[in-house]
C-alpha cells in the first residue's frame, strides 16, 4: 500500500503539485466573490493549459484523472435521492383538483411534449454534425457497456420491481415511475383525508430542501471538478480538445435556434393562431433578461409583465403558468442539452446506441426534466439522469461543464420562451387572451427596470 502511494507520488508529483495551485487559486477566487460561471469558465482554461503542457512534458497525470473521477462520484450520489423527492414534490405541488383539471393538464402536457421535442431535435442535431468527432476516450475502469436489449426487455427494465434495489443500482427511470406512484397516491388520499398524508408530505419536502443544500455542495465544487476533467483529457490529446468545445457550443445554438423556429413558431402559427415574429417581438424584453441573467426565476417578474401587458394574457393564467414553468419547463436544459450530451459521450468513449436507447433518451429527458426542476443546475442533474439510464459513463460530462456557462444563455432563453408560448397556448384554449388588443399592439408600459435586472 505505502510502495504504491509513494510511487504515485514520484511519478505523478509535478502535475499534481500544478493542480494543487491551480485548485488553490479557484478556492482563493471563490473566498473573493467571483462569479461562479466566470469561475468555471476560467476552470476549463486552465485545465486546457495544464492538460496540454501534462501531454507535451509526457508528465504523469493519474492524480488529476482521480480527482475528476471524484467529482463524478459525488454528483452520481445525489441523483437517485434528489430525483425521487423533487418528483414527488412537483407533483404534489399542482394537486390543487380543480387547478388539475382545467390548466394543469394542459399546461403540463406542453410542458412534456415540448421537451419530449426538444430532446428529439438535439438528438438528431447532434447525430447530424457528431460534435465528438476526432476525439476518442477509454473507457473508465471498470465500466461495462450494456448489451443492446430487446424492446420488451426495454419496458421490462422501466417497470419498477424492488425500488430499494433499483435506488441501490442507480436505475433512474424505474425510481421515477415509482416517485409518479407515490405522488399519485398522495394527491388522491389527500383528497380525501388531507391529515393522513400531511405528515408524509412535510416529510418529503424538508427532505427535498436538505437535498438542495447537498446539491448547493456538489455544485460549488464544480469549478474544480471541471479543471480535473478537462485537465485529463487534454493531458490525453493535447490542444485536439478544443475542436470538440468549439463544436458542441455550435451544435448546442443551432439545436436551440431549431426548436424555438419549429416548436414554438408551430405552436404560435397553428395552434394560438398568431403571427410569430410579432409574438417574439412582444415578449423580446424578457428574452434579453432571460439571456444576460441565465436565470429563470431572475427572468420571471418580467415574463408575467411582458405576458400580462404585451401579450395581453389574463393574469390568472399567466400568474398560474409562468411560475410552474420556471420550475417545470425545461425545453432547453432539460431537452436540447442532455440529448446532445449524450451523444457526445457516447461517441467520445466509442459506444453505440441503439433505437431503443433513442426512445428511452427521450422519454427520460421529458420526465427527468420536470423532476429535478428548481434544483441548482437543473441541466447538469438532467444530464446525470440521462447519462445513467443510457449506462454511458459520467466522466465524459468533463468538457460540457467547462461550456455550460457559453450554452446557458441560449438553454434559458428558450426555457423561458417556452414557459410564454405555453401561457398563450393555454390561454386560448381557455378564452383568457385579448386576441383584439394583441393584434391592436396595445401594449402598456413595463413597470420593471430592466436595466437594473
Amino acid at each position: 500500500m505505502n510502495y504504491h502511494l509513494l510511487e504515485a507520488l514520484k511519478t505523478n508529483w509535478a502535475s499534481l503539485l500544478i493542480s494543487i495551485v491551480v485548485l488553490g487559486l479557484l478556492y482563493a477566487l471563490a473566498r473573493r466573490k467571483v462569479k461562479f460561471g466566470t469561475r468555471v469558465l476560467l476552470a476549463l482554461g486552465l485545465g486546457l493549459v495544464a492538460g496540454i503542457v501534462f501531454h507535451q512534458l509526457e508528465l504523469a497525470h493519474e492524480s488529476v484523472r482521480t480527482l475528476g473521477s471524484m467529482f463524478v462520484n459525488l454528483v452520481r450520489m445525489i441523483v437517485i435521492p434528489l430525483v425521487i423527492t423533487a418528483v414527488i414534490s412537483s407533483i404534489v405541488t399542482i394537486s390543487n383538483p380543480n387547478q388539475l383539471r382545467k390548466i394543469g393538464v394542459k399546461t403540463v402536457g406542453l410542458f412534456l411534449a415540448t421537451t419530449g421535442v426538444a430532446a428529439l431535435i438535439g438528438l438528431l442535431v447532434a447525430l447530424a454534425f457528431n460534435p465528438a468527432a476526432g476525439i476518442t476516450q477509454s473507457t473508465p475502469e471498470g465500466f461495462e457497456a450494456r448489451q443492446i436489449p430487446t424492446f420488451s426487455q426495454v419496458i421490462l427494465d422501466l417497470t419498477p420491481v424492488n425500488p430499494i434495489n433499483d435506488m441501490a443500482q442507480g436505475k433512474v427511470v424505474p425510481v421515477i415511475i415509482f416517485g409518479i406512484f407515490l405522488a399519485v397516491a398522495i394527491v388522491r388520499v389527500n383528497a380525501r383525508k388531507p391529515e393522513a398524508v400531511e405528515p408524509f408530505k412535510k416529510f418529503i419536502e424538508s427532505f427535498l430542501q436538505i437535498m438542495y443544500e447537498v446539491t448547493k455542495f456538489i455544485i460549488r465544487l464544480t469549478p474544480y471538478g471541471v479543471y480535473a476533467l478537462v485537465a485529463a483529457m487534454a493531458a490525453r490529446y493535447g490542444a485536439e480538445t478544443l475542436k470538440p468545445l468549439i463544436a458542441i457550443v455550435l451544435v448546442t445554438y443551432l439545436a436551440l435556434i431549431v426548436h424555438m423556429i419549429v416548436v414554438y413558431g408551430g405552436l404560435l402559427a397553428f395552434v394560438a393562431k398568431v403571427n410569430p415574429v410579432k409574438f417574439f417581438r412582444k415578449i423580446y424584453p424578457m428574452m434579453a433578461v432571460a439571456f444576460t441573467t441565465r436565470s429563470s426565476f431572475a427572468t420571471l417578474p418580467i415574463n408575467l409583465e411582458v405576458l400580462v401587458k404585451r401579450v395581453r394574457i389574463s393574469p390568472k393564467i399567466a400568474s398560474f403558468v409562468a411560475p410552474l414553468g420556471a420550475t417545470m419547463n425545461f425545453n432547453g436544459c432539460g431537452g436540447v442539452w442532455p440529448a446532445i450530451v449524450a451523444v457526445f459521450v457516447a461517441n467520445v468513449y466509442g459506444l453505440s446506441l441503439s433505437v431503443t436507447d433513442y426512445i428511452v433518451l427521450i422519454l427520460v429527458a421529458a420526465i427527468s426534466s420536470i423532476g429535478v426542476a428548481g434544483v441548482p443546475g437543473p441541466a447538469s442533474i438532467s444530464t446525470t439522469v440521462v447519462l445513467t439510464s443510457l449506462g454511458l459513463p459520467l466522466e465524459g460530462m468533463g468538457l460540457v461543464l467547462a461550456i455550460e456557462a457559453l450554452v446557458d444563455m441560449g438553454r434559458t432563453t428558450v426555457n423561458m420562451t417556452g414557459d410564454a408560448v405555453t401561457a398563450l397556448v393555454v390561454a386560448e384554449s381557455e378564452g383568457e387572451f385579448d386576441r383584439a388588443a394583441f393584434d391592436r399592439n396595445e401594449e402598456d408600459e413595463l413597470e420593471l427596470n430592466l436595466a437594473g435586472v
